[in-house]
């Protein structure tokens, strides 16, 4: 099976160091689709330069190809089975143009809970959506889209055996819709440290909650990237996850990050339905469901009682089930694999 992974335009290298979520999970999908036998060409000019020893790089994008131009007999002649795209491209006029000339399917997996494809984006077979929770199959439910649970990884992020960590650990983009001060409150209630990982990409947000960002028990980490990043999970005894009442979490990497280094996560959602639902079990986190209508201080109560229980969870059950929940290759074969 012959395999085309697909860069796009971005402020991220393909793949990134660090922060990224639709480059991240390309390039799991390249690994994935490599360890599972296939062979794999990484499309498009974002791709690092330095993985050409060890990957096919082919820096054409479908969408800047003109119709009977010898990059269209190239692509068409290297028969590609497979392309894997970030979501919006199966609803762009000129990349599906070309792919409408190479034969293969497509699939892509929807890391956006606002953006609106074509009618014609997806037939469910030839043309594959996927969504990672039951409240994001409700919203694309007109595009036929499959359940999946993203993979997303980094340069460099092979995950160690699980240690017994000490303290607790949030980490993403820290802006208002990730809600990272939830965490901070939760963690002053318990009386325990808490680091914050990821970049700040709303300052007046922090500066809003400045009291939480800059108390004693908070370390302010950073974006880190590879063994930093995989240690700052694995050292932690839980991974505390949070998002803001209106917002929709299409598919977080963190889940499949933190299980895989064997961290246990304490979740605080809003409804049920959500990724968290869909990414833990028993065995691996516990879940709060807070009603939306609760001040932030009852929220953080609801957290800190979930972090307690999530604590109680053995590491070393949490990295084996995390590393097969979110096990590169099992994703690959899954979206490779057309439904009956």
């Amino acid at each position: 099976m012959l395999v085309g992974v697909c860069d796009f335009p971005g402020s991220y290298a393909f793949p990134p160091a660090g922060y990224g979520g639709i480059e991240r999970w390309l390039w799991a999908v390249a690994v994935g689709a490599r360890a599972a036998g296939a062979d794999v060409h990484l499309l498009g000019p974002g791709w690092l330069q330095d993985l050409e020893a060890d990957w096919a790089r082919k820096p054409v994008r479908l969408e800047d190809v003109t119709a009977g131009s010898l990059a269209e007999r190239e692509l068409k002649a290297a028969g590609y089975d497979l392309l894997v795209v970030g979501h919006e491209y199966p609803s762009l006029p000129a990349w599906v143009r070309t792919w409408s000339q190479l034969g293969g399917d497509v699939a892509t997996f929807q890391h956006s809970p606002v953006f609106q494809h074509t009618e014609s984006a997806f037939d469910g077979k030839r043309s594959r959506l996927y969504c990672y929770s039951p409240e994001m199959i409700e919203r694309y439910a007109a595009h036929q889209p499959i359940p999946e649970l993203a993979v997303h990884l980094g340069l460099n992020e092979e995950e160690p055996p699980s240690a017994a960590g000490q303290d607790l650990v949030w980490l993403g983009r820290i802006d208002e819709e990730k809600a990272p001060h939830l965490a901070l409150r939760a963690a002053q209630i318990l009386g325990r440290r808490i680091r914050i990982v990821g970049p700040v990409f709303d300052e007046d947000y922090v500066r809003r909650y400045e009291k939480l960002f800059t108390a004693d028990h908070v370390e302010v980490v950073g974006e880190v990237g590879g063994p930093a990043k995989t240690a700052a999970l694995r050292d932690a005894s839980t991974f505390v996850y949070t998002y803001a009442r209106t917002y929709v979490e299409a598919g977080a990497a963190v889940f499949g990050e933190s299980l895989r280094a064997g961290t246990p996560i304490a979740a605080l959602v809003w409804r049920t339905g959500t990724c968290a639902e869909a990414a833990l079990c028993d065995q691996t986190g516990a879940i709060t469901v807070v009603d939306p209508g609760v001040d932030d201080e009852t929220a953080a109560i609801s957290l800190a009682e979930a972090i307690e229980q999530a604590e109680a969870l053995d590491h070393r059950q949490v990295q084996s089930i995390g590393q097969h929940r979110f096990d590169p290759a099992r994703h690959f074969e899954g979206m490779a694999a057309r439904p009956c």
